[in-house]
Order: structure tokens, then sequence, then C-alpha cells
């Protein structure tokens, strides 16, 4: 069996696991002398999120809410819907989306799972290069199999595992689930100042224009390319590495 029916097997595994788990009623959890909420389903906003402003950007359903990058479409030979995930699949034919809004200051939250030797990422602040990948100018909170990667040893891992500043910072620990689990990932914006929060761990923090921040990048793969973390506002944006990723729960307030 190649990688990629077996990525797919274990999607389908996954799936139907999923499937029953979500015909089961949500039940309150029972903890005497403390009054419980139910959580939300997947996909769907709280009342009390809604009064903060939350928005959802993926209902489990439609992708209208994005796009492909240099695209007025939505690449439908890449990514898929099904069972309430967004999925990027392990053809590498998708390409990267972005969100058709442009976001400044914002908070977004989103849950992420990867399976075995995934690689993706959230980009954030992102323009449209004509011939130019979005990653010359968009930062990048990345996605790995971390366990994966770390086991091969042939990459300079550093700045380059699950809620890295991608080739920037180095989070000081590993607070990513194994491959299978669900991890919620928040990117902060707010006046140039960026937070990665993993787990409810912060990973990462800086300031985009900053000597510190200068000076990461210089040392980084963006040195050369000018337009690189410059944007007051832009896309959101998940990455198609050719690896297969799912994503639900995606959400973003603004300030």
């Amino acid at each position: 069996m190649n990688k990629q029916l077996y990525f797919l097997s274990l999607l389908a595994m996954f799936l139907s696991c999923q499937s029953s788990q979500t015909k089961e009623p949500v039940s309150k959890k029972e903890t005497p002398g403390i009054e419980t909420k139910e959580m939300p389903a997947a996909n769907s906003l709280s009342p009390a999120e809604k009064a903060a402003g939350w928005q959802l950007l993926f209902d489990g359903n439609s992708t209208n809410q994005w796009r492909g990058y240099l695209k007025e479409s939505f690449p439908t030979e890449g990514w898929a819907v099904k069972n309430g995930l967004l999925m990027v699949l392990p053809n590498g034919k998708g390409g990267d989306i972005i969100t058709r809004k442009k976001f400044g200051d914002f908070e977004l939250t989103l849950d992420f799972m990867v399976f075995d030797t995934a690689n993706s990422g959230i980009f954030y602040l992102a323009i449209e290069e004509e011939k130019a990948p979005i990653w010359h100018n968009a930062p990048e909170f990345q996605i790995l199999d971390n366990q994966t990667y770390l086991k091969i040893g042939n990459f300079e891992m550093k700045t380059h595992l699950t809620g890295d500043n991608y080739d920037l910072q180095a989070a000081a620990e590993d607070y990513s689930r194994p491959v299978g689990e669900w991890n919620t990932a928040r990117i902060v914006h707010y006046e140039d100042k960026v937070e990665h929060w993993l787990n409810g761990h912060k990973t990462v923090e800086y300031k985009i224009g900053s000597p510190e921040w200068e000076a990461m990048v210089k040392k980084s793969k963006f040195a050369g390319y000018p337009n690189y973390g410059r944007a007051k506002k832009g896309y959101i944006g998940l990455q198609d590495h050719g690896h297969l990723v799912t994503f639900r729960n995606i959400k973003i307030r603004q300030h």
C-alpha cells in the first residue's frame, strides 16, 4: 500500500468514528456542586461567543468564505469537506487557500489534526503577489507531525515545529498532541504585537517592526522578501504542503 492510500485509509477510519460520535447527544459533565454548560457543537458559536463578536470562518459544510491563493474559486481537487471537517488532501493539487476577507487586529482559533508525516501551517496578514507564493509575505504558525520529523533527524527543526513562528522563533516546549488527536491553535494580532498559542500554552510572541523582529527576519529565509510581515491587514491562509491535515472550529473576532 502506498503512503497516500495509507493516509486515506486512516482518514476513512477516523471519519467513521467521527460520524458515530456525532450522532450521540452532547451531555453535561456531571460534577457535584458545580454548574456546567454544554459545549457548543463543532463549527458553531455559543451565545457568549456571538456576544463577544466571534465569527465562524467554516460552518462544517460550506467553503464560501475561502478561495485559492491568487484564485477566484475554492480548489476542490486538493481540498474536501466531510463530516464537518475541512481537509487538505495528500495529493498536493489544491494549493494554499485564503479567506475572502482581510483581517487587521484579530484573534483566531481553530482545531487541527495531523496525520503521519503531516506538514502544514496557518498564514496570517497575507497579501496576494503575482508569481509569488504566500509564504513570501505572510507570517506562519507552523503545523507539523513533530515526532516523525524529529526522529528522521535530517532537518534543523528549531523554529520549524508546531506552534513556532516559522523559521523565526521556536517554542520553549513541545505542546503538541500526538498524531490522530485534536490540537487547538490560537493566534492574536493587535497593533503589530503577535502571540501564538497551542493547546492553551503561549509558544511565541513578537512585535512586527521591532529591532528584535527585524534581526530575526534578516537571519531567516525571508530576508530577501521585502513584503514579509509588513501588511497591516491581510488574509488568513491554510497551507497545502501535500499532506493530510484536518481542520474544524475555525473562528475569528476582530479587535
